[in-house]
Order: C-alpha cells, then structure tokens, then sequence
C-alpha cells in the first residue's frame, strides 16, 4: 500500500547549493533551448557544452531524443505526453541545477505553458529561455532525420510545425537565428549571455 503525498516531505541536507556553486565556482542554473526539429537545438547546446567544458564549467546536456529512450520511453507526442515530458525533464534539469550544474536542455517543447512550468520549477532566476530561431523553411531542408517528409506524407501523426502548433518564446533570455550564425558564434551567444548573467561566477558570499 502506497503512503499518501501528505507524509512525503523534503529533507534538507547539511550541504547547501551555494556550498556547491562556491566549490564548483558558477552557479547552477538552465539554459532551455526552444526551436522546432531541425533549428539546430542539440547541435547547439553540444558545442556549448564543450566551449564551455573547456573554460573549465561543470556542464550537462539533457537532450530530448536521449530522454526519451529512458525516463521518459511510455511517452507519446500527444499534447498530454509532450506537457508530461517537459514536466519529467523539468525536474530533473532543476535538480541538477541545485546540484551546480550549468544544464543546457534541448527540447522542442513546443507549448509556452509547459515552458512556464519549467521555469517555476527550477526558479525564475535560474531559468534562461533560449530560442533557437530558425524558419520552418530552412528546418525542412536541412530534416536530418527524414521527419519533415514523413510527417508531409502524412506519416508522423502530430508533427510540430506541419500538424502540430509551436509557440515561440514572447521574450527568451538569448534568440539565436541558426540559418544566419555560424555554430561557433551561437555556441559563445550562449557563454556570454552566462557570463553577463553571472552564472559562470561564484555565488556572492
């Protein structure tokens, strides 16, 4: 017999996450990359994750394909699915940013509503809206997986951007237009909007 959610409650342990941040010397937080399939979210957040690795940055990449062959493999790509995905990877991104981790995720995501819930999940502050802006047009031609002619020929049932609607971000922390900059101008957007933001830095004491 399962115990009822009113006796679960949070333990607090001796070490604090500013304890963490001071050792690592940044501050945790997530940086949420929002784009359709194609604009370059994954390609991205991974040259990001090495510049920034090798700056000496405590990173991790929580990336929508992998996600789904694990935590998240009962999920579908109805709306109900999608908004439970966001909300699984959500919790486990804020998690690791208590940890310290600078997380990069890469998600379509395509509903403002599951975003917002991400981001009052992890913490208003801590959360940075990345939209990776590329037109459908230039997503299609690129269709590294073939799910663009799929979904035209009907294949892909609920496909976002052709059956199924994507909401860009109102006011992202950082747009980066892929079909115009290079990856290694989007991959340093991403470090400097981290370093402005002071993330790459020790919590103040």
């Amino acid at each position: 017999m399962s115990e009822s959610p009113r006796n679960i409650v949070r333990h607090e342990g001796v070490i604090s996450r500013q304890d963490r941040e001071r050792l690592l010397g940044q501050r945790g937080c997530v940086a949420w990359f929002t784009g359709l399939s194609g604009s370059g979210k994954s390609t991205v957040a991974r040259a990001a994750e090495e510049l920034l690795t090798q700056a000496g940055r405590f990173v991790y990449v929580l990336d929508g394909d992998n996600v789904r062959h694990g935590l998240c493999s009962d999920l579908g790509f109805s709306d109900a699915d999608r908004t439970e995905n966001i909300r699984r990877i959500g919790h486990v991104a804020a998690l690791l940013a208590d940890a310290g981790a600078i997380v990069l995720t890469a998600f379509i995501s395509p509903f403002r509503q599951d975003r917002a819930q991400v981001r009052e999940v992890v913490g208003e502050n801590e959360f940075l809206e990345v939209f990776v802006d590329a037109p459908i047009d230039v997503c299609e031609s690129r269709d590294p997986k073939g799910l663009y002619k799929k979904a035209r020929a009907g294949q892909i049932p609920e496909f976002t951007g052709i059956t199924s609607p994507y909401e860009p971000p109102e006011q992202p922390a950082l747009r980066l237009p892929t079909g115009q900059l290079s990856l290694a101008e989007c991959a340093a957007s991403v470090q400097d909007m981290l370093t402005q933001k002071g993330f790459l830095s020790p919590p103040a004491t």
